[in-house]
């Protein structure tokens, strides 16, 4: 276990990229899924694949896969921020697109017309 590196050097930032980005692609695989059970829960799913990466991630470095000098407590924590940005951009996403279809569905109110939001 590795405790002597430094919670703002470059590679924190590769993690917390690395599962922002994870994340996001996993949220969006998922909510284009056929099964509805995953198009349920998108960003949970996207945010647990992003941190079963990087904790796979951190297995490999501690078992030398990758030459460092083992696991990082604190790659742990900037994976976790990662996945924490992600799931408040999904969740603002989210909102923001209820906002857009509610305004939508009032429209159509007013003009007479039927939604089905």
């Amino acid at each position: 276990m590795e405790w002597s590196d430094e919670w703002l050097a470059a590679d924190k930032l590769q993690h917390v990229l690395a599962c922002f980005l994870i994340a996001l692609a996993g949220a969006a695989l998922a909510g284009r899924s056929s099964r509805s059970p995953l198009r349920r829960r998108p960003a949970a799913l996207g945010c647990a694949a992003s941190l079963a990466a990087g904790a796979a991630k951190e297995i490999a470095d501690e078992a030398g896969f990758f030459g460092s000098s083992g696991a990082s407590l604190r790659d742990a924590a900037a994976d976790l921020v990662g996945a924490t940005l992600a799931a408040v951009a999904l969740a603002i996403l989210r909102r923001l697109r209820r906002s857009r279809g509610e305004g939508k569905a009032r429209d159509a109110d007013h003009r007479g017309g039927i939604s089905m939001v």
